[in-house]
């Protein structure tokens, strides 16, 4: 017999199914308590709301597990790349050789923008964020490829897709920092890997070569960043895409919603924080007891998570990256010391240990970045570099599934009731 949960309403027993998971997650489904009670729910920032069964990504925040498609993302780091993460996120299984081969020649194939593309990268000013210059760029891809226009792609187109966007945002973001440094745009190498070429497409100059051991640790740190379940930037791809607006729209706005400093942005305030502590003087013990300062303003950036009660498992992950980076580059940054210093005093403070505050997945990408010439402007769009293969996953996951409404949330309304207007003359 299948369990239900009793709610009382006006002192009548309503009973609400319960859903379990794969992973023994439990829920009450509510799809009906409107129809069935008349009243809705409110859960502020949705912190005890499912607003989807998915087979995607799996995330236990208390015990510090991250798995894509059931795979751990340790092992993936370790052992696999971001193509195949890419692939197996949107297929739902790993790649064979042939097909993974297939897969990284349809991406190569995309790294050529169509031409009115490049032109319209070329009028941005050269200050401007690159954030709002990839969600114009992906939004303004709908205008060269009508096929997508279609509210009801094929699973063919929607499975070209992530070659697609995937070839085209890589070279997008690389084509838009070359023109800002007043440098010509290079054409990509496909015989590197999808990270090896990105950093040829950003950085190449006569006779550099792409480290390998470099072009890896960017390689993880996509990995890392490819799913994350509902967060905010992929429950938005979620509700534009319930709407049936095309790829290209439904990932800008994904792009939009990862550009907060609240998501997608941390990382880049995590760098920002590190550079007023070093400008201070370096002092991170005095910056550890602001932060516990209740009436102090400062925040300390890339600590603790919205999820996860345990450590990231991402940051352990992305500290052995670093670590990679700095030492292929012989770069000794100053920063990584603060860093470093932060993590070793909060681990051990009981005020930090005692509500988990743990350094999370942004805390050390920046450093990464910073250390591979990236500007800080362009943290948050590495990070949507990483997660595309997700909301692309999402997006496909969506189409598929039957019944599927357009999102459209209640609301509980507490302004003024009923009252007559008033003329202009008598106001």
């Amino acid at each position: 017999m299948s369990q239900v949960a009793k709610l009382e309403v006006d002192g009548k027993i309503y009973e609400l199914p319960m859903i379990t998971g794969s992973e023994g997650e439990r829920a009450i489904d509510i799809t009906k308590l409107r129809s069935q009670t008349g009243v809705i729910t409110i859960d502020n920032g949705f912190m005890n709301t499912g607003s989807c069964q998915s087979a995607i990504t799996f995330l236990d925040g208390e015990k510090g597990i991250l798995r894509y498609r059931g795979y751990p993302i340790e092992q993936l780091a370790q052992k696999s790349n971001f193509s195949e993460v890419s692939y197996l996120l949107n297929e739902g299984e790993l790649p064979s050789a042939d097909a993974l081969k297939t897969f990284e020649k349809q991406t190569a194939e995309f790294s050529t923008l169509p031409a009115g593309i490049s032109q319209m990268l070329d009028q941005f000013p050269p200050n401007a964020h690159p954030m709002g210059v990839l969600s114009a760029g992906i939004s303004a891809l709908s205008a060269f490829y009508p096929d997508y226009l279609n509210p009801e792609p094929s699973l063919d187109l929607q499975k070209k897709a992530l070659p697609h966007l995937m070839g085209q945002v890589k070279t997008m973001m690389a084509h838009f920092y070359r023109r800002s440094n007043g440098q010509d745009p290079v054409r990509s190498n496909n015989s590197l890997s999808y990270a090896g070429d990105f950093l040829h497409l950003m950085f190449s100059k006569k006779g550099s070569e792409v480290d390998p051991d470099v072009a890896r640790a960017l390689d993880v740190l996509l990995i890392l960043h490819a799913d994350h379940e509902q967060n905010c930037s992929t429950s938005t791809v979620r509700v534009v895409g319930s709407s049936q607006a095309t790829v290209f729209a439904t990932m800008s706005a994904g792009v939009d919603a990862l550009w907060g400093q609240l998501h997608g942005g941390a990382n880049q305030a995590v760098l920002e924080m590190l550079e007023a502590i070093q400008k201070d003087g370096g002092g991170h013990k005095r910056f550890l007891e602001r932060a516990k300062d209740k009436n102090d303003s400062f925040k300390l950036m890339g600590f603790g998570h919205r999820v996860y009660k345990n450590f990231d498992p991402r940051a352990k992950i992305i500290k052995q990256a670093c670590d990679t980076v700095l030492e292929k580059l012989g770069v000794h940054d100053p920063l990584l010391d603060i860093a470093r210093g932060l993590e070793e005093e909060a681990l051990k403070d009981p005020y930090f240990v005692e509500r988990n505050l743990y350094p999370n997945v942004d805390f050390y990408s920046g450093v990464i970045y910073k250390a591979l010439g990236i500007p800080t402007n362009m943290f948050t769009a590495m990070f949507v570099l990483g997660r595309l293969p997700g909301w692309l996953a999402q997006w496909r996951e969506l189409r598929a599934t039957a019944g599927v409404k357009i999102a459209r949330p209640r609301q509980i309304y507490i302004g003024a009731t009923e009252r007559p207007y008033v003329d202009l003359s008598k106001r």
